[in-house]
């Protein structure tokens, strides 16, 4: 055991006692992301960033519990149930028990040093990847008021993972990392200021590590510092969130104290008047509990098109003239696109210029109707999409569209791993901490 000291922007020097591996080229890193019900799990080597190992428990607390790990080209999935000797629950910490003796086997724990963890919210707290401690699971657990379906799962992962690998450091990195930089201007609501000195109540912003991710890879791509980059980035999937980075920095987003702000998604409204909630629940009998339903989970693509939340379905029926159902489609598609250009048009008031848009996520990455549309609505951006200039390139699976001499080159990048941010990070950490002779 080495005792060794860590500094964070927000932390004071603290004294810890872990077990710190000295860093090789066979060393990985375990990056898991645990949300209520599932555990998505990857084994990284952060050097070459290979991933050995990966898989996903889900259906968690339930007696279809099971657990599929991918190695190399081989998939198994293996119901928990049938595990002997485990019993029911069938919960994170035995699936996370399962998943260690299956490194075991393997004979891959040794080189494990350390486990990186995504967490959902750090409220003002953390600013960059942070060293769990009691101090900061206890800032976790204190910030489940502004997360309640995300952070009590992410402290499971990390307490079970703490069980099962005894010393090793355990590395958060949070969704709202990225924006700390954002100025008060942009976080702050029209209410009263009380209102957030005492309950915090402010714009957070989420999907930071997918922006800040998609912005370091446009800027390689541009071949300069991303200290140097202006960039607008639409985090397109069953969630959605736009960013606006200057000079590298988030200085705005469209998600706010809760993801169910800004653009329209899959199934969440995004922003409504709020005199619909009192109309909702004063005039049409609704309770609280039916209104938040129905904005978080009966809105969206879902609720205008009445047909499904998945932009394929939606497109499908769409371009089939013959459905019944094709207008619908199509209005539903139509209101979501002109929603999102907006918010990209009105966020470049942030800045004086603009190097580039990037679509990322499911919808960003895989529907050019969806990229065409957004992009014919920015004319007086100067947008010209050319999706023949669209070619592959591989690393992180996102559609960046840079602007260039008013014309959008597109580059369609393939993922080596979602979870791979989370490795970078942990590793930069458990690096910085070596080269700066933090290990004594």
């Amino acid at each position: 055991m080495f005792n060794y000291l860590f500094i964070s922007d927000n932390q004071t020097m603290k004294n810890t006692s872990l077990s710190v591996k000295k860093l090789t080229l066979t060393s990985t890193i375990l990056v898991i992301n645990c949300g209520s019900s599932s555990i998505k799990f990857s084994l990284i080597q952060p050097e070459s960033g290979t991933t050995l190992l990966s898989g996903l428990a889900e259906c968690l607390l339930t007696s279809g519990a099971n657990i599929n790990i991918k190695q190399q080209d081989q998939s198994d999935t293996v119901p928990l149930a049938d595990i002997v000797p485990l019993i029911e629950p069938f919960d994170h910490k035995n699936a996370l028990q399962f998943l260690v003796e299956k490194l075991q086997q393997l004979n891959v724990v040794v080189n494990i040093i350390a486990v990186g963890h995504r967490v959902v919210h750090s409220g003002e707290h953390y600013a960059k990847p942070t060293l769990i401690n009691d101090d900061v699971e206890s800032t976790i657990d204190s910030l489940a008021k502004l997360a309640p379906l995300h952070n009590p799962a992410n402290l499971i992962g990390i307490k079970a993972c703490q069980q099962a690998f005894v010393g090793l450091p355990q590395i958060a990195v949070f969704d709202t990392d990225f924006y700390q930089t954002m100025p008060k201007k942009t976080y702050l609501y029209g209410i009263p200021f009380d209102l957030y000195q005492k309950q915090g109540i402010r714009r957070y912003g989420f999907h930071g590590t997918s922006h800040y991710f998609v912005a370091n890879q446009a800027a390689q791509i541009m071949n300069k510092p991303v200290e140097q980059c202006n960039l607008i980035s639409a985090h397109l999937g069953n969630g959605c969130s736009v960013t606006v980075i200057k000079n590298g920095e988030s200085v705005d987003t469209s998600l706010g104290m809760t993801p169910l702000e800004g653009v329209m998604m899959g199934t969440r409204s995004g922003d409504i008047d709020a005199g619909i909630i009192f109309h909702l629940v004063e005039q049409l009998g609704y309770s609280i509990s039916e209104v938040y339903t129905l904005l978080n989970k009966k809105s969206g693509l879902l609720g205008v098109s009445m047909l499904s939340n998945d932009c394929r379905t939606l497109e499908t029926a769409m371009l089939d003239k013959d459905n019944p159902q094709s207008a619908q489609a199509k209005l539903a598609l139509s209101v979501f696109c002109y929603r999102i250009a907006k918010s990209i048009a009105a966020y470049s008031a942030s800045l004086t210029k603009l190097d580039g848009l990037i679509f990322t996520g499911g919808i960003g990455e895989n529907s050019s109707w969806v990229r065409a549309e957004r992009v014919k609505q920015l004319g007086l951006l100067h947008f010209n999409l050319c999706e023949k200039k669209i070619k592959p390139c591989v690393l992180v699976k996102t559609a960046i569209l840079l602007a260039k001499t008013q014309e959008v080159a597109g580059l369609l990048l393939q993922m080596r791993n979602g979870l791979l941010l989370n490795n970078q990070h942990s590793y930069y950490l458990i690096q910085r901490r070596q080269d700066h002779n933090h290990v004594r």
